[in-house]
């Protein structure tokens, strides 16, 4: 009888254990695809047998101690409540969010040398705390997160065409793709020279021209430019002087060179003879400067046989003419000359 008694007040004296209690989940939010490691602070948390992601169960947990379980997320959308069960019941809720994964929508520019520096802006959504860029396997030389919609990166060195990523803790984008593209290269220049005025069209043969962004006449640029292939372009001269180095830029670099000669504009200083007959083939010979490209010389408008002896002298056959004066002029590559008087001799009449 008094030991039934005892037993009875022992009973009565026996601990009852607490619920499980969440303070905190730390990080509170996570990836929709889950797999991430979170922790849960709180108290009573020993012998918890299950850890739950609103209706879906953690992937995985340990508990570490009575105030703290480390579980793995699992997959989920939206916001959540993580709950803590142990024998002795179930947690109160504590909040977790999936944020939605980070989505990368462009690239620009889209291309640059293998030599890698070209700085790029990446347009998406969800960048902010980024922790990766990646052109293929190789990580960006280094990237700013503008805004959670831009990122400024710059390439690392590569070839051909990869796949670029942006990883941050809620996941990795899809990827656009940047192309490695080679220097172009210049092998000629047709014509090779003209005036100082510039205006002459020339063309450019070599490769690697698509999506050139500069010709250049040494420091000049071109007055203009057409890309007609990825080995030829169309470009006109602007004024200069001198021999100019010309050069192609293009996102893969610049070219290296082929040159470019500024011909100074012709001019005549003699005549000699400065007359002769009416008839055609009397020998003339000019005397001046910048004759080497001659391709014309006129006897007022009609055009005469002549052959180019140096810079300084051209020879040329005096074509028929009335008596009387005609002006003489060369036109060169460079341009036209001044002119000089030419008087035809009417035979003498018998």
């Amino acid at each position: 009888m008094e030991n039934s008694a005892h037993a009875a007040g022992a009973a009565g004296h026996a601990v009852i254990a607490a619920a499980p209690a969440l303070s905190s989940v730390v990080p509170n939010q996570g990836p929709a695809a889950g797999n991430n490691t979170v922790t849960l602070n709180g108290s009573s948390l020993t012998g918890a047998t299950a850890v739950n992601f609103g209706p879906n169960a953690a992937l995985g947990y340990t508990v570490n101690s009575s105030t703290k379980i480390t579980a793995v997320a699992p997959p989920g959308t939206g916001s959540v409540f993580v709950t803590v069960t142990s024998p002795a019941g179930t947690s109160n809720p504590a909040l977790y969010v999936y944020a939605a994964g980070p989505t990368l929508t462009a690239i620009s520019p889209s291309q640059g040398p293998a030599s890698g520096g070209t700085t790029v802006t990446l347009t998406g959504t969800g960048f902010t705390g980024a922790t990766a860029v990646t052109f293929g396997s190789t990580p960006a030389t280094s990237y700013t997160v503008n805004s959670a919609n831009q990122i400024t990166a710059v390439a690392p060195a590569g070839t051909g065409a990869v796949p670029v990523t942006v990883t941050t803790p809620n996941g990795t984008t899809g990827s656009v793709f940047f192309f490695y593209v080679g220097a172009p290269s210049l092998t000629s220049v047709s014509p090779s020279q003209g005036p100082t005025s510039g205006g002459t069209t020339v063309t450019l043969t070599g490769t690697g021209f698509t999506g050139a962004t500069a010709v250049t006449f040494g420091s000049t640029p071109a007055t203009s430019y057409t890309v007609n292939s990825a080995n030829q372009i169309t470009a006109v001269a602007p004024a200069g002087t001198g021999t100019v180095a010309l050069k192609v830029t293009t996102p893969g670099g610049t070219s290296n060179s082929v040159f470019y000669i500024y011909l100074a504009a012709p001019v005549l200083t003699a005549l000699s003879p400065v007359q002769g007959p009416t008839g055609p083939g009397a020998g003339v010979t000019l005397t001046g400067s910048g004759l080497t490209t001659t391709t014309s010389v006129l006897f007022g408008t009609t055009p005469a046989a002549f052959t180019v002896l140096s810079d300084t002298t051209v020879v040329a056959s005096a074509p028929a003419g009335a008596a009387g004066p005609v002006l003489v002029k060369v036109t060169t590559d460079a341009g036209t000359s001044n002119s000089l008087t030419y008087t035809r001799v009417a035979p003498p009449v018998i």
